[in-house]
């Protein structure tokens, strides 16, 4: 397993790295300049579950009101740099905790190392980030194309210009839209380096195709034991990139906690609308801290035993349906009571 050897790399309050357990990590789509707005959408993925949050400081006003947010949010701040040195400079002045820069678009290696000479004055982690989409023209001459053995030498060159200026507070990203390149790319990276790596397919696409390819390329990334922070970039709310990066880390059994809704697909026998109950009830359970597994089920027929390795389930007839706990069939109750009989049920779950 690569993550219990990567370096730990502390994020404000956070650590990441050194076995740590990977921290979910969202960007916000606000103005940042507009605290108001930025501040409310944090709370909003906060309450989600995201645990560092990124946003992008692309003026002086949005530097300035990095030190504003940071006052209302209780989740480490990442700055996001592209182009303007000064702009990385001002935002660990308002007390970012993090920065991300791509040292290649930020320009001579004088104003490389002023940002790098104000995070070690500060201890602030810089995260190099390295975009399949802006691979260096020498690099894909030398590899004949786009490949993940590029991407790779793009990022440690990188990395090399920052430890040559004497610091290694670092974290690696490397991106790619092409889910098996970024797959191999964090395979040939994982050997040649322990710094920790931020993880995600990036350009993903809208919700449904935007998480697919995601769950794929981190599935298949972190299942290898490679990765110390995520992100699901998906073209919408940013909530639903929390949603759906618990959810994959649940599935490979690499975090406990929250409810599992799991669903029979529906079919001739439903009688009730199982398509609509299963989005109530995946949407009710949200905010209840259990972990336990929910079976929504649309008929009598596979209902109770479908639903016997699921804690609790209910299961829908004509008009009725069946509330049942550890396959057992507890009581029957009319279909429009099924969800509300299941979240009672729910919120006094351990009281019996």
């Amino acid at each position: 397993m690569h993550r219990e050897n990567t370096k730990a790399i502390r994020i404000g309050d956070r650590v990441i790295g050194d076995g740590n357990p990977i921290l979910i990590q969202s960007m916000t789509n606000t103005k940042t300049e507009d605290v108001q707005a930025t501040v409310a959408q944090i709370l909003r993925l906060e309450q989600a579950g995201c645990e560092i949050i990124r946003c992008t400081v692309p003026t002086a006003e949005a530097a300035a009101a990095v030190k504003e947010i940071k006052k209302q949010i209780h989740i480490p701040l990442v700055a996001d740099i592209h182009f303007d040195y000064k702009m990385a400079i001002a935002a660990m002045e308002n007390g970012a905790d993090k920065i991300r820069i791509n040292p290649g678009n930020i320009g001579s290696h004088d104003k490389v190392a002023a940002v790098v000479t104000v995070a070690k004055e500060r201890n602030i982690p810089i995260r190099v980030g390295v975009n399949s989409g802006s691979l260096e023209k020498e690099l894909v001459e030398k590899y004949h194309g786009v490949t993940a053995e590029g991407i790779v030498e793009s990022a440690l060159d990188k990395v090399g210009i920052i430890e040559d200026l004497g610091y290694d507070n670092l974290v690696i990203s490397i991106k790619s839209s092409d889910v098996m390149m970024c797959v191999k790319a964090h395979e040939v990276l994982a050997e040649r380096t322990n710094y920790p790596l931020h993880v995600g397919i990036t350009e993903a696409g809208t919700v449904t195709s935007g998480n697919i390819k995601s769950a794929i390329g981190l599935g298949l990334i972190l299942h290898q034991g490679i990765g110390d922070t995520i992100r699901v970039s998906l073209t919408g709310d940013p909530v639903e990139e929390i949603k759906s990066a618990k959810l994959i880390l649940r599935t490979l059994g690499l975090r406990k906690g929250g409810i599992e809704v799991v669903s029979c697909p529906t079919c001739g026998r439903t009688r009730i609308d199982l398509i609509g109950l299963a989005n109530q009830v995946e949407k009710m359970v949200e905010d209840i801290p259990l972990d336990i597994k929910v079976a929504v089920m649309g008929c009598a027929v596979n209902g109770p035993g479908e639903a016997k390795e699921a804690d609790i389930g209910i299961a829908g007839g004509l008009g009725e349906g069946l509330l049942i706990k550890k396959g057992e069939i507890v009581k029957k109750v009319p279909e429009d009571q099924l969800l509300a009989t299941l979240r009672e049920e729910l919120l006094n779950w351990g009281q019996a």
